[in-house]
């Protein structure tokens, strides 16, 4: 019996997958829970679309992540915060508040997921910050802490 998996099913098949599995297995097992469907002309294609739409989008979405990457990597930002007379911040720095900058400034579409600091900003001065992108893409960004 020729199927097409609707969502991962270990040992048996990944998402989207056409395999060929025992009758009795694909009637009284994968059918019953709705793990896969059978597979005809018409969902072989449909599903062969799908996969094609899935690729172009990862592809789109990698081109942006790799336009994003090349317009802050290296690059410098400003953070303006109220710090006490010894530099220290009386409000730490966090993620959110580094994407919000970048966005800003450089003007780079970023999720606040994708910006990775240890510990939030709790001094004056420089910080370089990592900003993954996945697909392996990583850059650095030079945070810049002022006092106001």
């Amino acid at each position: 019996m020729k199927v097409i998996f609707l969502q991962d099913v270990k040992g048996s098949g990944k998402k989207g997958e056409i395999k060929e599995v025992a009758d009795g297995y694909g009637r009284n097992f994968l059918l019953k829970n709705n793990f896969v469907k059978i597979a005809s002309e018409g969902s072989i294609a449909e599903t062969k679309a799908q996969e094609e739409k899935l690729r172009r989008q990862m592809e789109k979405e990698l081109a942006e992540n790799q336009e994003a990457a090349g317009k802050i990597d290296g690059e410098e930002i400003e953070i303006k915060a109220k710090a006490s007379s010894s530099g220290t911040l009386y409000s730490a720095i966090g993620a959110e508040k580094i994407c919000d900058e970048i966005k800003k400034q450089l003007g780079a579409r970023l999720k606040t997921t994708q910006v990775v600091i240890a510990n939030p900003l709790k001094e004056l001065g420089e910080r370089k910050v990592k900003i993954k992108f996945g697909h392996g893409l990583e850059v650095e960004v030079n945070v810049v802490v002022i006092s106001v």
